[in-house]
């Protein structure tokens, strides 16, 4: 049984590291950033705007600064899981990050939703534990109030086909068992990933602005496992135009204060 407390952390968080590996309170990051859970969508998003290595995240993870159309903005590889990510967003904001846009691949438990296409969660059903540690015990946390009208006019602009639903946050996923799935398909739960109520929980308890979104992969709504794009490599150069959706609503955000 998880115990909650709302007393401040005995340990607290100390910054990103410098590129010498040194924690640095000293580096000043854009306030928005773009997490990015895929180690390939982030290389190819490097190559394609002009940025800079400022640092890094545990695991040697890169935090770059890049400039998108006329604005700052911070790109990080996201850690996977509710822990690592919590710890990131603690991290980064103590470098000035303020709001999080959040993105990855996730599991589907309705076989209609088309393979990378678009989720935006409206709520997570918490079935991990760091959700635990930063808001009291629910069933579910409430997702994306903010940002989400914005980032709908963004995907009409892209031509990108979306779903919009509840998710299934779980840090074991070789136990999405088939009686889970069926229970939460029950709730009205469209998707299954590691880090939507771990993202909500930490950004709602810090009153820190977020988004968070996934693309399609794997089909969980099958008598058999369906790995469809779930591969990061697989159905890559459809994925390489996903990332543009979070720096446009990054660009949004920043002009429309």
């Amino acid at each position: 049984m998880i115990i909650y407390s709302d007393e401040e952390g005995f340990i607290k968080p100390r910054g990103i590291k410098n590129n010498n590996g040194i924690r640095d309170t000293s580096i000043k990051l854009p306030h928005i950033a773009v997490g990015v859970f895929s180690e390939y969508l982030l290389k190819d998003v490097v190559k394609r705007f002009e940025s800079q290595k400022v640092g890094e995240l545990t695991g040697k993870r890169p935090v770059y600064e890049l400039e998108y159309k006329n604005i700052k903005i911070t790109l990080f590889m996201a850690g996977i899981s509710g822990s690592w990510i919590s710890a990131d967003i603690e991290e980064l904001n103590i470098n000035g990050v303020d709001t999080f846009i959040i993105f990855g691949n996730c599991g589907v438990l309705d076989k209609n939703i088309e393979d990378c296409s678009i989720i935006i969660p409206d709520k997570a059903y918490r079935d991990e534990g760091t959700s635990y540690h930063y808001l009291p015990d629910s069933e579910y946390i409430e997702l994306n109030k903010t940002y989400k009208s914005l980032f709908k006019d963004i995907l009409k602009d892209y031509n990108f086909e979306y779903t919009e639903g509840a998710t299934w946050t779980i840090d074991a996923f070789y136990r999405e068992t088939q009686e889970k799935i069926k229970r939460y398909q029950k709730k009205g739960v469209i998707c299954v990933e590691m880090e939507g109520a771990s993202i909500g929980a930490v950004c709602q308890y810090k009153k820190l602005n977020y988004f968070t979104f996934y693309y399609a992969g794997d089909n969980l709504d099958s008598t058999q496992w369906e790995a469809r794009s779930i591969s990061q490599l697989a159905n890559f150069n459809k994925k390489t135009k996903i990332p543009i959706l979070a720096l446009e609503l990054a660009y949004k955000i920043e002009n429309n204060k």
